[in-house]
């Protein structure tokens, strides 16, 4: 999993409310299991004018100029700003992953769905919870000037707009610790290596019935 620090980018601004799972990734893309591929499905029914699948190169399909994620002022953000209650709807762990391989590093939002906010520290996407107020400076800023460049600050916890303003934010310390470190659930199993090792070593010893072929 990918280490997070500082990210300072442009923003993704998508001006909705509980935004769910299908939305971020429609159920025709779950088929594939795997943790890539999905961020030109991301959004997939706002982001185009026609039905798509796996089967569809994505290339082939009419985007929606109304969708802002095809505003060419705001190509290249990894930072997604939204509204209330992000990632609601299912549990998909494909939601996450689309986000990720779409390039978003962080999303900002005033509130998040438990199960979406809890795949998100699994995958290195950090979910930021900020005031409704200081969500809406964001918007304003973005609204003024889309190439504004917004900085999250894991260590300080902080996000720092190019005004000076910085606006705190709360974080499980065993979430950031994971992040920081680029570690997920198996890199912290890895981490105890040689005592799985030593372990299993004991064990067989111990019982040797237990490893015959």
């Amino acid at each position: 999993m990918r280490a997070f620090n500082v990210v300072a980018s442009k923003v993704m601004p998508l001006d909705r409310s509980n935004v769910d799972t299908d939305a971020i990734i429609p159920k025709q893309y779950l088929k594939s299991i795997r943790r890539t591929g999905f961020g030109p499905f991301l959004f997939d029914d706002w982001r185009y004018l026609d039905p798509g699948t796996l089967d569809i190169d994505p290339a082939t399909r009419r985007p929606n100029p109304e969708f802002v994620l095809n505003a060419p002022a705001h190509a290249g953000s990894q930072i997604l700003v939204a509204r209330d209650n992000f990632g609601c709807g299912s549990s998909r762990e494909h939601a996450v992953w689309a986000l990720d391989d779409y390039g978003f590093r962080a999303v900002i939002a005033p509130s998040f769905a438990d199960i979406f906010f809890s795949n998100c520290f699994k995958n290195g996407v950090l979910p930021v919870v900020l005031k409704a107020d200081e969500v809406q400076a964001i918007f304003d800023l973005v609204a003024a000037d889309a190439q504004a460049q917004v900085t999250v600050d894991l260590p300080a916890q902080q996000v720092q707009l190019p005004d000076g303003r910085s606006f705190g934010f709360e974080i499980n310390p065993h979430h950031k610790h994971n992040l920081v470190n680029g570690l997920d659930e198996i890199g912290l199993t890895l981490q105890q290596a040689d005592k799985i090792k030593a372990y299993e070593s004991r064990r067989q010893q111990e019982a040797p019935w237990l490893f015959a072929n």
